[in-house]
């Protein structure tokens, strides 16, 4: 089947199936083109809380569709390819919080988002890229602070704040491999660009001291800058993906990767086809155990709020 005829399968069977399509902004461009709401994981998981639909398709990694299903227990939330998964959840394990807590048993747990769901019971709180400075700088100044499980969000939210933070030796294997390097070449032949880094790549300091005035955003704080800046030229440190959606919502600006091999091998599994068949079939759906559901929702609920 060719990509129009499953556009217009796709779309009929979201009809069908009174569902909502929610993608992640590193999703391939013609599965943003299908979405109902393309976004960051902050912004994904308020429009999973308030849609009215019977039927969540999940276009984004497995974590994102197990937040989805905390949040929704009495929906169905489908998520086209199982294997879609996330180097960055994989690398925290519910035991190493846990020996954390024991060790700390006044201590305050903040879980990126980007953590499977038994981590989220754990956690007082949960965070995106978008929101965790804000909430790291509204707690409590006398406890101790857990970040997990990323290094590079968790340093740079500790350098916004100025608050000590424990950090858990975590990282995105494609932000990680984003290195200081990559962002000099670009400083030399896109001297006039505006800089955009995501706080989960590897160069963190270092590109500051490099590009002093780089802006240290999320995704969904890319596309918003992206609008309004007057400049015309973007430099952009992260996940390849996001470069369709910023073409799409910035017309007429040039956005070029730092790392044009940045691509999330997990976020590319899901495909227009893999999409079709799991509203054809109903495949594949997600759920979490209510015993971790509830814990974690509370974590989620309050990282919701924020921001």
């Amino acid at each position: 089947m060719d990509k129009e005829l499953l556009t217009q399968e796709v779309l009929r069977l979201k009809a069908e199936r009174q569902a909502v399509i929610l993608a992640h902004s590193y999703q391939l461009p013609e599965v943003q083109e299908v979405a109902d709401f393309v976004g960051d994981s902050l912004g994904l998981a308020r429009e999973a809380e308030r849609t009215p639909a019977k039927v969540i398709v999940f276009a984004g990694v497995h974590f994102m569709a197990e937040t989805a299903a905390i949040l929704n227990p009495d929906k169905t939330v489908l998520l086209p390819d199982l294997e879609a998964g996330c180097s960055l959840a994989d690398s925290l394990r519910p035991e190493d919080v846990l020996a954390w807590k024991a060790a700390h048993p006044e201590g305050i747990v903040v879980a990126y988002v980007n953590t499977r769901a038994e981590v989220k019971a754990l956690a007082d709180v949960c965070v995106t890229s978008a929101n965790a400075v804000e909430v790291v700088a509204r707690l409590p100044q006398d406890r101790p602070i857990l970040f997990v499980p990323d290094m590079f969000l968790g340093a740079h939210v500790a350098r916004v704040t100025g608050r000590r933070l424990h950090l858990f030796p975590g990282e995105c294997h494609v932000h990680a491999g984003i290195r200081e390097e990559h962002l000099k070449a670009l400083l030399e032949t896109h001297p006039g660009a505006e800089f955009l880094i995501h706080p989960e790549c590897g160069c963190g300091s270092g590109c500051l001291y490099l590009k002093p005035d780089a802006k240290m955003l999320s995704t969904e704080g890319m596309v918003r800058y992206a609008r309004r800046a007057e400049a015309r030229e973007f430099v952009v440190a992260t996940e390849v993906g996001i470069l369709h959606r910023l073409a799409k919502e910035a017309p007429g600006k040039t956005f070029v990767p730092v790392k044009p091999d940045a691509v999330c091998e997990y976020m590319k599994r899901i495909t227009l086809e893999k999409v079709y068949l799991s509203l054809k079939e109903m495949r594949y759906a997600v759920g979490v155990p209510e015993e971790v559901a509830g814990r974690a929702r509370r974590a989620l609920e309050a990282m919701v709020a924020v921001g």
